[in-house]
């Protein structure tokens, strides 16, 4: 008999691989505009939707839609660029910064996703950002964009802290973009098109069913480049999805394993995944840039009731990813 992952959620996400139907859940949206007048309202918003389905919208969150738009046209153009060039800004294992294309497989799946991505984490840049000239102010520009949905984050993770008891600076604290060991990351993600698709090419899933593992996910897409699905984790083996329409200038925002452990369980990371286009829907390319705030590596993690051992930030992604390989391993 196969033996358990070790980690609750790994094994919950071996079982998610079916096609499932179509849900109906609730995604709540959650306006934060003049946020410090409002700050207990908000967190009373963002604790209901966080301890139920995982997953939320955001509005007023305060980036502005033209640099939303200039991060989608920067990653269009990162990612049109010669496949050699990209290959010459590899994802190093370790180190979740630089270019993969097919590399990342799912344990709900065995297979790998449909899709190539870019991920800028900033301690570990070195030799891995385009030429000035084949994409000009491309770096600049991008870590503005990061360093906008990391005070985003910080807004939401803030909330958490006051409902959870903590001090109200320690998720800031937690994630110092100034410190050697920050390790959250902005994803750049390009869905491959349908071109010439056969019927079975329409089956399955551009991005398997998974959770995330940082604390928290910012997620921008782009209106009509559909096919994000989520469930809550307590019915996501029952198999019912529910899809979220993209709508550009909204944020879609999960909780991830990180912050469901940190918080003793209370918050719910959330299964998601990207579903195949049909045949009469939109066959393009899907672009979309998830912000991935997880604590600095150094970083001690310690729930409010201690339920769990403490561990580093650092510690935990490495037992994640391990666990993770034991999952795919254990699929043969």
């Amino acid at each position: 008999m196969a033996q358990p992952y070790g980690y609750d959620e790994l094994n919950r996400e071996s079982r998610i691989g079916g096609m499932g139907t179509e849900g109906t859940h609730a995604v709540a949206l959650i306006d934060l505009s003049d946020f410090d007048a409002r700050k207990p309202e908000i967190a009373d918003q963002l604790w209901q939707a966080a301890t139920t389905l995982g997953l939320f919208q955001l509005t007023g969150h305060g980036i502005p839609m033209a640099q939303i738009e200039e991060a989608f046209a920067l990653s269009e153009a990162f990612f049109a660029q010669p496949m050699e060039a990209k290959a010459g800004m590899p994802l190093r294992p370790g180190t979740n910064a630089g270019w993969e294309f097919k590399a990342q497989v799912r344990p709900s799946t065995g297979t790998p996703d449909q899709k190539e991505s870019y991920q800028i984490t900033r301690p570990r840049m070195d030799g891995l950002w385009p030429d000035e000239a084949a994409i000009p102010g491309f770096k600049e520009k991008m870590l503005a964009f990061e360093a906008a949905n990391w005070a985003v984050a910080m807004k939401v993770l803030s909330c958490f802290a006051l409902k959870l008891g903590f001090d109200a600076d320690l998720f800031t604290r937690a994630h110092d973009p100034a410190s050697p060991e920050y390790q959250s990351t902005l994803r750049l993600i390009h869905y491959l098109p349908m071109t010439d698709a056969k019927p079975e090419d329409f089956t399955g899933w551009r991005a398997g069913a998974h959770t995330d593992f940082d604390c928290l996910t910012l997620l921008h897409q782009k209106t009509g480049q559909g096919g994000l699905q989520v469930c809550p984790g307590h019915a996501a083996e029952e198999g019912a999805w529910t899809s979220v329409e993209p709508v550009a200038g909204i944020i879609t925002c999960n909780i991830g394993d990180m912050l469901m452990r940190w918080s003793d369980d209370r918050l719910l990371s959330n299964p998601h995944r990207v579903r195949m286009p049909r045949p009469d829907e939109y066959l393009g390319p899907r672009y979309s840039i998830p912000f991935f705030a997880q604590a600095n590596k150094d970083f001690v993690l310690q729930g409010p009731d201690r339920k769990y051992p403490a561990i580093t930030a650092g510690d935990y992604i490495l037992e994640r990813i391990r666990a993770n390989y034991d999952a795919l391993k254990a699929r043969g």
